[in-house]
């Protein structure tokens, strides 16, 4: 990029966004749907994506009272997200596989995740306390956001914390690849999305590069997550294998889940060992060095 004067991408106008979008998706039905909770999880992930690389030039009252909300609106819309995600893969599954669900008809906990919330269960009073919950953390968030000051960010230190977000995800990387457990995996994820979510800030840096690894990232993240949404299924299940006590059927599902599991992770590997090789530069990838507002 040479000497070129670069503006960022403003950071506070999109936090207010994230917000705004947040309390339109959980409002305009009586109670939120599946593509609902999504994207208000995904605006919340956003923002405490953002909020860590700008946490140090913030004051720290401010920064945890934000990251806070962000945080405990996430854990009050999982199990939302989880029963919805949970059902959809044994859908999927018992579409493939309707030999294998034909010889679990005494499981309960399955037979439960298949069948789809009727819409009373989904406008319960306790789901309808969570969403007034939810929008009243959503508008104290908004009412801080918009007094708080983002006009003096310091370009130079985004970068360095950005840096640092990649360097997280090489260290996440190289732990998971050399021993891939599932919630080693599921740390990966998480801070391949942090970096994701942050690289919008700095397309204009250099658009072409920044907009490639943005969407090899996307790709990445969306396997990782097919593949922890089917760790979670399994947790849920309380499956472990005993030889003494073994069902078949169950157990070949979940053989089942695991041969899923490896096809998302074998499109991984090959993307993630590029990107995050051990060595690997973030300056070599996105092309640029000097930032001046």
């Amino acid at each position: 990029m040479g000497d070129d004067y670069v503006k960022l991408k403003e950071i506070k106008p999109e936090l207010t966004a994230y917000i705004k979008e947040s309390r339109l998706s959980l409002l305009q039905t009586p109670a939120p749907g599946t593509k609902e909770v999504h994207d208000i999880r995904v605006y919340m992930k956003k923002s405490r994506a953002v909020m860590k690389i700008i946490s140090g030039q913030l004051e720290d009252d401010f920064y945890k009272r934000q990251y806070e909300t962000y945080r405990e609106i996430g854990q009050r819309t999982s199990s939302w997200r989880d029963n919805s995600v949970h059902r959809k893969i044994l859908k999927n599954l018992k579409k493939k596989y309707p030999g294998i669900f034909s010889n679990l008809t005494d499981r309960k906990d399955i037979d439960r995740l298949l069948q789809k919330a009727s819409n009373k269960q989904t406008s319960s009073q306790e789901v309808l306390n969570e969403i007034k919950i939810i929008d009243d953390n959503l508008n104290k968030a908004g009412f801080r956001l918009r007094f708080q000051n983002m006009n003096d960010m310091e370009p130079k230190i985004l970068v360095t914390e950005l840096e640092k977000s990649f360097n997280l995800v090489v260290d996440s990387y190289l732990s998971c690849r050399n021993n891939t457990k599932p919630e080693k995996v599921h740390t990966f994820r998480k801070r391949a999305k942090d970096l994701l979510y942050q690289l919008c800030f700095f397309r204009p840096l250099n658009p072409p590069a920044v907009r490639s690894l943005e969407k090899k990232l996307d790709d990445l993240t969306r396997n990782l997550g097919k593949y922890n949404d089917m760790s979670q299924l399994i947790l849920c299940l309380n499956y472990k294998y005993k030889k003494k006590s073994s069902d078949p059927a169950l157990d070949e599902l979940m053989v089942l889940i695991r041969e899923e599991q490896d096809k998302y992770l074998s499109k991984v590997w090959p993307v993630a060992r590029k990107i995050f090789r051990p060595g690997q530069k973030l300056v070599n990838i996105l092309g640029f060095r000097i930032l001046i507002l």
